[in-house]
């Protein structure tokens, strides 16, 4: 029954039907999909197909040319395959990825062979206005936007380099340029400030406060103390860190180093970077996330701050 269920088409005379799987539908999804559309005579075996030969996690996202001549076996063979009508794949840039995490990502969907990405962003040669600002030796950190991208199935790591790139100068206006000018500051500690901010909290309101915070330890001369940067210093991220990890002789290590690290430790998103140009000031000079929930608890004292790490961070 199984093979006569697999090896059977809706009709003898094919005829040809594009058929879409959008980004995150599963197998049920999809087999409903193909029924209506008259690709498949059972949802049961095709399924039965899928998971029998462990196929659910290939299946593609994707414009294909399907035929109803075509048994079930073959259209399964075609979607995992993901031999889509469009040249084209798409790919989804995480807020908060460093240049290594974006290579990684793109080499392990086989998007990339190699660290090609990551060797070019390291160079951080590029000609765009808005890098002009930043310090000799600069790498692209902090200016590959977070974001989706379609990109050509052969795009090489400049390909997508460039999308990324062009991708951030349409972001960041005219307007929000002339206001950090105004403000006095350059593009690229906005951009340094934003990843910063981009790690530390999540929602867009606590990315104004704590852009706050930090710009008034700047001014007022005090360390940042963000726990972000000993993260991009020691590679990992901890529940708490140790007195010996805030004394890593690091110029990325903010609780050693008064100012801004010496340039971006993460590629923000939108808000965080809309957060460095437009902070919120309030009485707040202290945050830390709970364990449990992820929310952000402020505190205006050291004292009070004390406190809360004490019953959140236990």
């Amino acid at each position: 029954m199984y093979l006569a269920g697999i090896n059977s088409s809706p009709g003898k005379e094919g005829e040809d039907r594009a058929f879409i799987i959008e980004q995150g539908e599963g197998v049920n999804r999809i087999s409903e999909n193909l029924y209506e559309a008259g690709l498949i005579k059972s949802k049961f075996y095709f399924e039965l197909h899928i998971w029998l030969n462990d196929k659910n996690a290939v299946l593609q996202a994707g414009e294909y040319a399907l035929n109803s001549s075509q048994n079930i076996k073959e259209i399964a063979e075609i979607i995992t395959a993901g031999q889509t009508v469009s040249p084209e794949r798409e790919i989804k840039i995480i807020e908060g990825w460093n240049m290594k995490d974006i290579n990684d990502y793109l080499v392990k969907e086989k998007v990339l062979a190699k660290d090609d990405l990551l060797n070019i962003a390291k160079a951080g040669k590029i000609n765009n206005d808005f890098f002009q600002d930043a310090p000799a030796g600069a790498t692209l950190e902090g200016y590959l936007f977070p974001d989706t991208y379609r990109i050509f199935k052969d795009a090489s790591a400049q390909n997508i380099i460039d999308k990324m790139l062009d991708n951030f100068g349409r972001k960041l206006t005219e307007e929000m340029r002339a206001d950090i000018k105004k403000q006095g500051k350059t593009i690229f500690e906005i951009i340094t400030m934003a990843s910063l901010v981009e790690k530390e909290v999540r929602s867009a309101e606590d990315m104004k406060i704590v852009s706050g915070i930090f710009w008034d330890r700047i001014k007022n001369g005090q360390a940042l103390e963000s726990c972000a940067t000993l993260a991009y210093v020691l590679g990992e991220n901890k529940k708490q860190y140790s007195y010996e990890d805030t004394e890593i002789d690091s110029p990325y290590n903010t609780y050693k180093y008064r100012g801004l690290p010496p340039g971006p430790i993460s590629n923000p998103g939108l808000n965080a970077i809309r957060a460095a140009i437009y902070p919120e000031y309030t009485e707040y000079n202290y945050f830390l996330n709970r364990f449990d929930t992820g929310e952000t608890v402020w505190s205006k004292t050291y004292d009070e701050h004390l406190e809360n790490k004490r019953k959140y961070l236990q």
